[in-house]
Parts: structure tokens; sequence; C-alpha cells
């Protein structure tokens, strides 16, 4: 049997829109070199946090 990871042996970021850490997601397995938004919400509101 597979041994189970616990969530702090998880990778985490700094959203580059709110500053907040998140964790890796199965989903971005493939992609979490670029992966640098923490939700959809601060991928939409990105273009706002340069002016």
């Amino acid at each position: 049997m597979a041994k189970q990871r616990r969530k702090a042996d998880f990778p985490s970021k700094i959203c580059v829109v709110c500053g907040r850490p998140f964790q890796w997601r199965k989903k971005w397995a493939d992609c979490w070199e670029e992966v640098k938004y923490c939700s959809e919400r601060c991928r939409r509101r990105r273009s706002q946090s340069s002016r």
C-alpha cells in the first residue's frame, strides 16, 4: 500500500495578486512551475493589480 503524504509535505507558493500562500494541487502536477495564482478569482484580477 502507498504511503500517505501529509499536506505539509507538498510544496507551496505565494500568489502574486493577493500575497497569500497556496498549496500544490494534483491538477497542477504537470504545470506547477507556471502556476502563479491561487484561484480563478486572482487570475481574473491580475490586470487590476498592476495599476
